[in-house]
């Protein structure tokens, strides 16, 4: 059970489940046995038409960051048509996710073209578009799916501490291989052979 505004870190050896069960949550996959439930109602229930509008509430950030052959500005705001694009929002979210000072010294700001697949980028640069990119949508729920694995330790802290400051209505879930990238999640959950179990394990990230 996970509540609103809970910051969830799940760890787990690779080919534990954890991309299973982020599945699961997100709507991809249709659970053989069992349900999953959204405030009391059956997700896959097609009578209640749950399933679009849960999927539209969650920004899912993964490892590799899927970017076009635009500007910076078009990528944060990813999928908005042009006339709404609101470049206060997209500064806004690049701050948050640590990546306004580099895109501000740039020769064309915002406006710089990222290139095929975000190839004028460095790895780290891209997972931080992604992250600007899920705070530039108003979603309800974050999914970070391994979305700061590329970044060396400092510039992971600052974002996970700026995640820490949105807003507090916004469910976060972090999969990560460091616990260190879990320091403020107030609940972590480990995946071992397909089973979900709830540590603490906050000491050891102290």
């Amino acid at each position: 059970s996970i509540k609103k505004g809970d910051r969830v870190g799940i760890i787990g050896e690779t080919g534990s489940g954890k991309s299973t069960l982020m599945d699961l949550i997100i709507g991809l996959i249709i659970p053989k046995s069992g349900n999953i439930l959204i405030d009391g109602k059956f997700l896959h229930d097609k009578s209640n038409n749950l399933l679009q509008s849960w999927k539209s509430s969650i920004m899912h950030v993964p490892q590799n960051i899927y970017l076009i052959d635009s500007s910076i500005a078009e990528n944060i705001a990813f999928g908005v048509s042009s006339e709404k694009v609101n470049l206060k929002k997209i500064k806004y979210a690049a701050k948050k996710a640590e990546i306004h000072e580099f895109i501000e010294n740039l020769p064309n700001g915002y406006k710089t073209s990222v290139g095929e697949n975000g190839v004028r980028l460095s790895g780290g640069q891209k997972q931080r578009i992604g992250i600007a990119r899920a705070l530039y949508n108003d979603v309800t729920i974050m999914v970070l799916d391994e979305a700061t694995s590329s970044l060396d330790s400092k510039t992971e802290r600052l974002i996970i501490d700026s995640i820490e400051k949105i807003n507090k209505e916004i469910t976060i879930i972090m999969i990560a291989h460091r616990l260190t990238s879990l320091k403020n999640c107030n609940r972590i959950l480990e995946v071992k052979k397909g089973k979900v179990v709830e540590k603490n394990l906050f000491r050891k990230i102290k």
